[in-house]
């Protein structure tokens, strides 16, 4: 019964957090852009990132190493700064757009500009790390990003056409705007494989304890959970290719974006959009920043653990107070939130590689895995993705920037 409620909390758990900024922003332009076509983006991301969750809650339950740890260990220190070093600028870019998220669910609840609440949505996620733990935070604030939910009830209820749906789950070119296209399906998947969840993961299994006993747990979280996240994510598209794109709204903003579920829900709509996206956009705040904090503290061999005291990790504790309060600023500045994470999004899916591939040496690896070592399916399957998404980004990006977007 306690394994059953472990597992239970544990999907509960990845579904609320599944969903960011990242992730919301990406899948409503694709569906207004778009319509249904660029669901496949979202299925091959999750489909990844379980395989990837999956192994990095392996590596800590069989090694008793988080990502960070084995990547620094197997490695050696000068090799560790380069993912280091590129996760750190991803994450940093990543948390301003998860402030920025709040910040405009704020504005819209409000009428007050976002940028008057960059520091107050900074100094509230703060105050949570600083005083909270982990088991708060993973299962407490992660488990209220249920209220995402809505975006799948809101595609139920708007009945979209099953065939086109379906459609959408087979790659096909568009007639029109094809490097916008292909921008928007990288951002996609560097929305659903973001690195910093792996690193988090990774740690919370380290923070939990887990063991070989474990393992089984770590799969239905990594399957169930990631999968039913990515319906989420799919909702959001959905909603959007049916309510946006038949009118022919661009998303360039997130009050755009609202009326995906005014539509479906009238005036309760616009309360359970600002709703989800403060929530969701507020936990990935909360794990971002941790997530930067554990590798930082785990690369150059600090103490470090949410659950511990700020007085018995100092270094840690400071490292995600600077991050929070710096990457509030970029809101302040007036930098546009939805610009800063479409960027971010195809930036996350170019450097994947530098995260990945060292991870699958570690999942192959019979010093840290022994019996329990990556099969040819995992291989495969995380490689395949991995590569197509470099190349997508390598010939879409350019001609993003070269169109103007």
């Amino acid at each position: 019964m306690k394994k059953f409620l472990n597992v239970a909390l544990g999907i509960v758990t990845s579904i609320g957090g599944f969903l960011d900024v990242g992730s919301i922003a990406t899948s409503a332009q694709a569906g207004a852009a778009f319509g249904f076509s660029l669901i496949w983006a979202i299925v091959l991301g999750t489909i990844c990132v379980s395989f990837l969750v999956e192994m990095t809650g392996r590596l800590g339950a069989i090694s008793k190493h988080t990502l960070g740890d084995a990547l620094r260990e197997r490695f050696g220190a000068k090799f560790f700064m380069l993912p280091y070093l590129v996760e750190y600028v991803v994450d940093f870019l990543l948390l301003a757009s998860e402030i920025g998220g709040v910040c405009i669910a704020l504005q819209l609840a409000t009428g007050i500009g976002f940028r008057w609440w960059a520091l107050p949505v900074a100094l509230a996620v703060w105050l949570l790390l600083w005083r909270g733990t982990f088991g708060l935070i993973e299962n407490g604030v992660a488990s209220l990003g249920l209220v995402t939910l809505v975006f799948i009830a809101g595609s139920f209820a708007l009945h979209p056409s099953l065939g086109a749906v379906v459609a959408g789950l087979l790659p096909s070119l568009p007639r029109h705007d094809m490097a916008h296209y292909l921008f928007i399906a990288v951002s996609i998947i560097g929305a659903v494989i973001t690195p910093f969840l792996l690193y988090f993961y990774s740690s919370g299994a380290i923070e939990d304890k887990w063991s070989e006993d474990d393992l089984g747990t770590n799969r239905m979280v990594a399957g169930l959970g990631m999968s039913f996240g990515g319906m989420v994510s799919l909702g959001v598209l959905v909603v959007s290719g049916a309510v946006l794109f038949p009118r022919g709204i661009q998303m360039d903003s997130y009050e755009q974006a609202v009326l995906a579920l005014v539509v479906p829900f009238g005036g309760w709509g616009f309360a359970l959009f600002i709703a989800a996206l403060a929530v969701a956009c507020f936990g990935a705040c909360l794990e971002v920043s941790l997530s930067t904090a554990y590798l930082t503290a785990q690369g150059f061999g600090w103490n470090w653990g949410e659950s511990q005291k700020p007085n018995q990790d100092a270094r840690f504790s400071l490292v995600y107070t600077c991050n929070i309060f710096l990457a509030s600023l970029l809101m302040l500045a007036g930098i546009n939130p939805l610009q800063l994470t479409l960027f971010t999004m195809a930036l996350i899916a170019t450097m994947l590689p530098v995260v990945v591939i060292p991870l699958l040496i570690l999942m192959n690896d019979k010093r840290y895995l022994h019996e329990y070592r990556n099969g040819w399916i995992a291989n495969g399957v995380v490689v395949f993705v991995i590569v197509l998404t470099f190349v997508l980004a390598l010939i879409s990006i350019p001609l993003e920037i070269l169109g103007g977007s």
